[in-house]
């Protein structure tokens, strides 16, 4: 068996290493492919399917799971590819607080979405959690995209203090049983909030800057450590 695949991204000719995939050799090519879930560090699940290109398949493949394969002939930027992710950008727009996602902003300035066409549709509403010194969870601003739990499981962390709750179009990030991170396993290492692409995670220095605190005000708060059970928002 060879171990390596030819195939053709927008045209052009790529042979790559069995196993690699699509967002890959398309980067070999010097074509960029849109992620949002998708981080170079953490395991890619294909959520958010905003890689999705035309693979020649029934349905469009999310790149950043699928696998190559010889003679697969790729288009990454095809009108139904570019309707795909207008679609799914104006979707994430009429649901979620993207004030503070530049990178899907832009997004949605690329492919020319409309932010309000699904404006009369449910929006997903949560606390902002306070609960710690260290960040603030505003999971208004979440997208869902795993990067988080994942940077706290196995993929980096082990810590395993954020998971998922509720189903469908409920389903959120959570701690166990919804306690104060304070009280989960967490160890405030900050690489979620390192990981997070929107905003939904915050360190709390710059939420209270943000908020119009001075510094000394700021440093006195996250200085005292105090540990609140309470809920914002």
């Amino acid at each position: 068996m060879s171990n390596t695949v030819t195939l053709s991204i927008n045209g052009l000719e790529v042979t790559v290493p069995a196993g690699t995939t699509i967002l890959e050799a398309a980067r070999l090519l010097g074509i960029e492919i849109p992620v949002i879930c998708y981080h170079p560090h953490l395991t890619a699940n294909g959520l958010c399917r905003i890689c999705a290109v035309d693979a020649g398949g029934r349905v469009q493949a999310a790149a950043c799971v699928t696998p190559c394969a010889n003679g697969m002939k790729v288009q990454t930027d095809s009108e139904s590819v570019r309707r795909a992710r207008r679609t799914i950008l104006e979707m994430l727009a009429a649901t979620v607080d993207l004030s503070e996602a530049p990178q899907i902003l832009a997004l949605l300035a690329e492919y020319g979405a409309d932010a309000s066409r699904f404006a009369g549709g449910a929006r997903r509403e949560a606390p902002i959690y306070d609960d710690n010194p260290f960040y603030i969870r505003d999971y208004n601003q979440c997208v869902n995209c795993w990067r988080c739990v994942q940077v706290c499981a196995e993929d980096a962390q082990y810590a395993f203090a954020l998971n998922f709750e509720g189903r469908g179009f409920y389903t959120r990030i959570a701690t166990f049983m919804g306690d104060p991170m304070p009280d989960t396993t967490c160890v405030f290492c900050g690489q979620c909030v390192g990981v997070c692409p929107t905003g939904a995670l915050k360190p709390k220095r710059q939420a209270l800057l943000e908020q119009g605190l001075s510094a000394d005000e700021v440093f006195a708060q996250t200085r005292s450590g105090r540990r609140k059970k309470h809920m914002v928002g």
